[in-house]
């Protein structure tokens, strides 16, 4: 007998974040794209901010709690994406949950052009979203989530780590746009200037007084090399992006400030994590090296709209 999920959706996030943190608490590195984004959103719209009214999207944003027979929550997911086909983000979710959401999101008369997060749920849910509206379905990238519990730094290049200030926030910007196109050449894709997450000058410097954006300065002043590391959320610091120009890479700039900025998320008492992508040997291997260890592979996924040609 298959059990019976019920979906409850939200449009606010702060009212999400009350229903869901159940299981967010309960599974907070699967949970950790979700809470940080929710929370982020809940702190711009507590300051009177709401970016979502410039994304002129076709449907509102939203968050969901799935809840099993008994009312648990057991996941969550979101669409909260401010871009093109403004992809769902998925926790872990039982199969018939991931059929149930996208016949709800279908019956709402939205067509969810993207779906991502962990696998099989997300997979599941993109495939039915194909077959309920005749879309054909892609998968688009396949990443992975790792933990890393303890850090192995490496020896410290030259030069010192300091935080991003608003005179770097243009840098940050462009290395933000640089780090989607270079990882889709690294990866073997043709780069896609408008896949990955978007960014705007606004939300960089949000990121840079939030103390969450690093880079890396040469001993002559040259800025070499950009890691973020987010806020906790629910006791979890994710690193990303990691980007260091062409010209500065193989000095171990990255492997050590990535190294560096873990140990320091550990010693403080967070649980530290990252997403690479599967098909980029290279980072897979540095990460590894640092003394990350994989938890579950995700994919993004695409569903393509019969409606437009």
């Amino acid at each position: 007998m298959t059990e019976a999920y019920t979906l409850e959706f939200f449009d606010a996030p702060q009212s999400f974040l009350d229903q869901a943190g159940e299981v967010l608490a309960a599974e907070p590195v699967l949970g950790s794209v979700i809470a940080s984004v929710s929370e982020r959103t809940a702190r711009e719209i507590a300051d009177g901010i709401d970016s979502w009214a410039d994304v002129d999207a076709p449907f509102e944003r939203w968050w969901v709690v799935v809840r099993d027979g008994a009312g648990t929550p057991v996941s969550a997911a979101m669409r909260t994406a401010p871009f093109r086909p403004y992809p769902s983000f998925s926790m872990p979710m039982p199969e018939a949950a991931a059929r149930l959401l996208a016949t709800a999101v279908h019956e709402r008369g939205e067509h969810l052009g993207g779906a991502n997060g962990a696998l099989p749920g997300a997979e599941v849910l993109a495939r039915t979203t194909a077959e309920l509206g005749g879309g054909e379905l892609v998968t688009d990238k396949a990443t992975r989530l790792w933990e890393c519990t303890t850090a192995v730094v490496p020896p410290a290049p030259e030069g010192r780590l300091r935080l991003a200030t608003e005179d770097d926030a243009e840098l940050v910007l462009a290395w933000f746009t640089s780090f989607h196109e270079e990882a889709d050449e690294q990866a073997g894709r043709e780069p896609d200037p408008g896949s990955g997450e978007h960014n705007t000058l606004d939300s960089v410097l949000v990121r840079i007084r939030e103390g969450v954006e690093w880079l890396w300065e040469l001993p002559d002043g040259t800025v070499a090399h950009l890691t973020g590391s987010g806020l906790p959320s629910f006791g979890v610091g994710r690193i990303g992006p990691v980007f260091t120009p062409r010209e500065h890479r193989g000095r171990g700039i990255a492997s050590y400030v990535v190294g560096e900025l873990t140990r320091r998320g550990l010693e403080a008492g967070h649980r530290m994590c990252l997403f690479t992508d599967i098909a980029n040997p290279t980072s897979n291997k540095i990460y590894a090296g640092l003394g990350y260890e994989p938890v579950v592979d995700m994919a993004e996924h695409l569903v393509t709209d019969p409606a437009k040609p």
